[in-house]
Order: structure tokens, then sequence, then C-alpha cells
């Protein structure tokens, strides 16, 4: 499956996720679409599909973050904390933690299962556009437009390491499957591969 937004009227939107479902024939493929009505107060940034396909996840221009059924289309539970724009949310690959990234310098991990906030983390200096789990659930990354990249443990909300070498924003940040490497994107033309990131010293 695969989610896009819309948002209908002018003065108080309805902004909508819609799920396009792939139907295959041995001849053709063809995709047929529904539309979970969310009642988010803003443009939605980020949709994802938890690695299951039960869940959908939505963060907002709102400041809020949304659980839905991705079955029945309906809402589970609307997720607060945050003071600004939410930019980017991501699910662990297990599904049971919700990452969320903000304008307000701040990013959140949520409890799947109870919708309670987990960990905060605090240090960027300016707002996050990006944020992920390493392969375990165990670890974030969170790319920031102060130009670094910071690794945090979940259960402690503790900065383990601040990735320093870029000159300008960082707007993405991926592990790799082994969870050893990780890669970021800039505002400054590069990417920067950064190496043994499971140990306390990580090498650019």
């Amino acid at each position: 499956a695969v989610v896009s937004t819309q948002s209908t009227g002018a003065q108080h939107p309805s902004i909508s996720p819609i799920v396009w479902t792939r139907l295959s024939g041995p001849m053709m493929m063809m995709y047929t679409q529904y539309i979970i009505h969310l009642g988010h107060r803003g443009e939605i940034s980020n949709a994802v599909i938890s690695y299951d396909d039960s869940l959908i996840a939505s963060g907002s221009m709102d400041k809020s973050c949304k659980l839905w059924d991705s079955r029945s289309g309906g809402c589970i539970e609307t997720l607060y904390g945050h003071t600004d724009e939410v930019l980017d949310i991501s699910f662990d690959h297990r599904g049971r933690q919700l990452l969320s990234a903000s304008a307000d310098t701040t990013a959140r991990v949520f409890d799947v299962a109870t919708c309670k906030c987990l960990s905060t983390f605090v240090g960027h200096e300016r707002e996050i556009s990006k944020g992920t789990f390493n392969p375990s659930g165990a670890r974030v990354a969170t790319a920031s437009s102060d130009s670094t990249v910071r690794i945090w443990d979940v259960a402690s909300s503790t900065l383990i390491q601040a990735l320093e070498g870029h000159s300008d924003e960082v707007f993405s940040c991926q592990f790799n499957y082994a969870g050893d490497m990780l890669i970021s994107g800039s505002k400054d033309n590069t990417c920067r591969l950064w190496r043994d990131v499971n140990s306390e010293r990580i090498i650019p």
C-alpha cells in the first residue's frame, strides 16, 4: 500500500491521506483508493504505514500526530506534546514505537500500544527535519537545520553522539540494515557516511 495526502476546502480544510492499494493481474496492475478523514487542522507533513500494514501515522503542521487503523480508517489516538509543526514521523521496525520530529527543536518517541510519550530528545538548536530508528529500535538519529545529526538512546532519552561535519542544514538521515552505519544528506550539497555508529566513538 502507498500513502499520499490531499486537502479539501479553502478556509477549513479536511486534510486526508489517500491509501492506494495495488490490484495486480496477469497483464496489468492498477490502484484503487480510499480516503481516511483525519481531522488534522493543518497540512500533513508526513504519513507512514507500519511494517505489518495495520497502522497509519500522520504528522501535521497543527503540532500533532495521529494513529489510524489502516483497514477501518478510524482514528485510534491523537498524540500531543510538540509546541510547533511536526515535520517528520517514523515507525520502528516492529511497529511498536513512533518517532516524531518537530520544528520546536525536539523529537519524541511514543509507545504505539499505550500512545504515551516514552522519550523526549532535547539538544538541537534549530528545527528537526528528519528522524529515524536504528534496526533494533534502541537508538534514534535526528537531522536538523543546525547542521548536525544526533544519535540518542531511546530508553534514557540521552544524547550518545553529535555528528558534526556538514556546513548547512541536514535534511535526511538513515541507518543501514545492520545498524552500524548512518548516511546523512545536507543542503551543503554533500552526503556523509558515518561508520561504527553502534560504538561511542563514531568515525566520519
